[in-house]
């Protein structure tokens, strides 16, 4: 049903078990027609039967009677209905002797039904008479006479093609009947199913008279409830695709403009070491600076599109939030090392529910920076804990803290705190992620005696319960 239309399957869905019916009504029809017609022609040849039954004549009594019959052929032309059928009878004593009529009309071997449909000792039944199917009626006729009483057999038989042609005329005056149904039907969907795909044609008009970057909402307030869902599922797709071409713009925006920077001055740092007005220890160590700032941005750039495909996909299941920590810690630990950073880590079981990577990537970005931030031999916790609803993670430097004005917006991408040793997409990246795994973000100063100890930067993120 791939090619077809609304209409042709609605057409095709009424009309196919409507036809079915009607083949199926039209074989019980001629079937009850034909035993109405029997019933209404019986009569006739119980009649005819009765007409030769009273012409009969007897001598003798009971088994020793002798039957005589005078009739004519001619007797039963009245109940001839046309020149399409004809009446044949036989007359025969209780044990078939022929005493008149068509010898080679097979004698009655049947048996009178318990109720007859008539006040009569008369019989029924279908036979084939010289090639031909007819009807035949049985009337045992008691016969009396001054000299004798005996039992006759009477039968008349009748062809059927009266019986026939009627029953047909009969299906055929119903069947057009019902052809004319069958029309008014088929001109009723296809009118119903013009009338209701009227708002589709309207709704695929607008869709394919929009320009090709336009995705604002459908507006169909005329569409029928059926069609409602649809509307909704394609309003619902054009807001993520938009949502996806507006990060995707922004991507490629951002990147044009960020990279823009170091490119343009690492060529001028090689070409300043072409001409040899640096030393070229001293280029080789600019230009290594300028393309690890380039590689970080390239990266977190690239980290930060990455979280926003990840949104859009399902989850991978339920992940261990502490197991994750230490592994992080233990990849950063080099770093720590480094700059003899007195570092303490706690967890506790937090089982969340994520994409790994973007767990990683939101403990890696937290951690950096507060490694970054810590001055050397100065102390670094790492806290995680939990409780009913959530689990807190907790990255506590002894930096310098942040103001409050740079506070606001440090989670906007290419906000750094530190313009000259950062890309400011670190924050950006791991707000991006709570915020897809519906928890939060905060930064606040750490004081100590009215002095700013440090920095907390603590995430809340919602616990998986039953794997769930």
């Amino acid at each position: 049903m791939r090619g077809f239309s609304l209409r042709s399957y609605l057409l095709l869905g009424i009309l196919l078990p409507v036809l079915g019916l009607i083949a199926i009504n039209s074989v019980s029809l001629y079937s009850q027609a034909l035993a109405a017609v029997n019933t209404a022609y019986d009569r006739t040849l119980l009649a005819s039967a009765k007409v030769i039954g009273e012409q009969l004549d007897v001598e003798g009594y009971d088994e020793m009677s002798q039957l005589r019959s005078t009739v004519p052929y001619s007797a039963l032309e009245a109940f001839e209905a046309d020149n399409r059928s004809r009446l044949f009878y036989r007359v025969s004593a209780l044990d078939g002797e022929m005493v008149s009529g068509f010898a080679e009309l097979p004698f009655w071997r049947g048996k009178l039904p318990q109720r007859p449909p008539y006040a009569a000792l008369v019989d029924f039944y279908d036979d084939r008479f010289r090639g031909g199917d007819v009807r035949v009626a049985v009337l045992l006729q008691p016969v009396a006479s001054a000299n004798g009483r005996g039992m006759a057999v009477v039968q008349v038989a009748e062809t059927l093609e009266l019986r026939r042609s009627l029953a047909r005329q009969i299906l055929v005056n119903t069947i057009w009947r019902q052809a004319l149904l069958v029309a008014v039907i088929a001109l009723v969907a296809v009118i119903v199913v013009q009338r209701a795909t009227r708002p589709v044609r309207r709704l695929s008009a607008v869709l394919q008279a929009r320009s090709e970057g336009d995705l604002t909402p459908i507006a169909a307030p005329d569409a029928p409830r059926e069609l409602l869902p649809l509307v909704e599922a394609t309003n619902h797709v054009m807001v993520r695709l938009a949502l996806l071409l507006e990060n995707q713009k922004r991507f490629v925006r951002d990147t044009a403009h960020q990279l823009r920077t170091p490119l343009a001055v690492l060529k001028t740092q090689v070409q300043s070491a072409l001409r040899g007005d640096v030393e070229p220890r001293q280029a080789l160590v600019e230009i290594n600076a300028t393309v690890e700032r380039a590689t970080t941005l390239a990266n977190q750039m690239l980290s930060l599109a990455k979280v926003e495909q990840l949104r859009q996909q399902p989850d991978t299941g339920v992940k261990d939030f502490a197991g994750l920590v230490r592994t992080v810690a233990l990849e950063l630990s080099p770093l720590i090392a480094d700059k003899d950073l007195d570092f303490d880590i706690t967890t506790v079981a937090a089982p969340v529910r994520s994409h790994e990577w973007m767990l990683n990537e939101l403990v890696r970005n937290l951690l950096h920076n507060a490694i970054k931030h810590t001055p050397q031999g100065g102390m670094l916790w790492l806290r995680l804990v939990a409780d009913a609803h959530s689990a807190a993670l907790t990255v506590s430097d002894s930096g310098p803290g942040i103001a409050a004005e740079l506070r606001a917006r440090l989670f906007q991408p290419f906000s750094a705190g530190d313009v000259a040793g950062g890309s400011g997409l670190g924050l950006a990246i791991c707000q991006e992620i709570v915020l897809a795994l519906g928890g939060s973000i905060a930064l606040e100063n750490r004081e100590l005696h009215g002095q700013i100890a440090g920095l907390d930067a603590t995430v809340r993120l919602p616990l998986a319960h039953n794997g769930s």
